[in-house]
């Protein structure tokens, strides 16, 4: 078959125009699933494709809509955490408890994610009190260095935002069929067959190493595909002399880490802890939600409520100490 010139010159400019509006597309920043069900608590994936000019992107800001609420983002390794919190348009139910404010910006900072590289961000979240049919717009801040862009362009209802040069990521919420998953909804690992490590005492008990003694060990059910989880326990010292937590470790993920968690200003930051926490004599240090806390990164399989997940402790004089932390709920109950 015999094409004249000038359909070869068309077809191949249409071509190249399609591949260029494509490839425009994709340089925006998006959710990796771009629908949410109503009422659903979901792994919000955004999606980084690049830095600022060829420059490596040092800092990523989210800022929250009304209507995703409770939410709590994914620790990144090598990143600092912020999370800022403020006042909810809306009165919101959280099993049961009335709840008025709540994370409304996430900040992943001093960061080095090459020009080279993808990357993703997660924030759990729940879709509350939106109509299906709304799409909620997740206007984000790209930092590489000195140079900034803003992903926060949001179409005017009825109009395309295909035109716009920075859009901001938007989440439609949908009707029907789950594409999250609720707390109730989750599925996850039997690690029963996994405790036999040493001496490690059933989860719950506690575990005595020289003069410290461990106690109240648990960990939080996590979403299907959730690559993070906490963990949390207590230690005595009944002791005379200091000690100290140096590491964590599990077969139930890649790496623990040992972190913690402080807000002031209504600014929650949280910071790995490298050099480990100290165990003083005589006193009692406390691992727990909103404060010190084990971050399970890389985990194999989600943690499902019921399961137990066994850790060992390092400490600087009392050594090794196996421990089984009982999954409860994501609520920790």
């Amino acid at each position: 078959m015999k094409i004249s010139k000038t359909f070869g010159k068309t077809f191949g400019l249409a071509v190249l125009l399609s591949a260029t509006a494509f490839a425009g597309a994709e340089a925006h920043v998006t959710f990796l699933d771009r629908e949410a069900t109503e009422n659903s608590t979901i792994l919000a994936t955004l999606q980084l494709p690049h830095g600022c000019d060829g420059k490596a992107t040092t800092e990523v800001r989210v800022k929250l809509p009304e209507g995703f609420v409770f939410a709590k983002p994914q620790p990144k390794a090598g990143w600092e955490l912020e999370v800022i919190k403020g006042d909810y348009q809306k009165t919101y139910d959280n099993h049961g408890d009335k709840v008025k404010t709540g994370a409304v910006e996430i900040r992943w900072k001093n960061g080095n994610l090459s020009d080279d590289f993808y990357d993703t961000f997660v924030i759990q979240g729940k879709v509350s009190g939106v109509e299906a049919g709304t799409s909620l717009a997740f206007p984000v801040t790209q930092m590489c260095g000195d140079t900034v862009e803003a992903w926060d362009q949001v179409a005017k209802e009825g109009s395309d935002a295909h035109g716009m040069k920075s859009p901001a990521p938007l989440l439609k919420v949908v009707a029907g069929e789950d594409h999250g998953h609720d707390h109730d909804d989750m599925a996850g690992m039997d690690m029963s067959g996994m405790t036999g490590m040493g001496a490690a005492a059933p989860a719950g008990e506690t575990v005595k190493a020289g003069d410290l003694e461990v106690s109240g060990g648990f960990a939080k059910a996590m979403l299907p595909g959730q690559p993070v989880g906490g963990g949390f326990f207590t230690v005595t010292n009944n002791g005379q002399t200091d000690d100290r937590l140096l590491s964590v470790t599990s077969p139930a993920a890649g790496e623990v880490q040992i972190h913690e968690m402080v807000t002031k200003d209504n600014v929650m930051r949280m910071r790995q802890l490298k050099d480990g926490i100290a165990i003083a004599a005589g006193q009692t240090v406390k691992l727990e939600p909103g404060n010190l806390h084990l971050m399970f990164q890389k985990v194999k399989t989600p943690f499902k409520q019921g399961d137990s997940v066994p850790v060992t402790l390092t400490f600087e004089k009392a050594g090794k100490v196996e421990l089984v932390l009982q999954v409860l709920s994501a609520q920790g109950k």
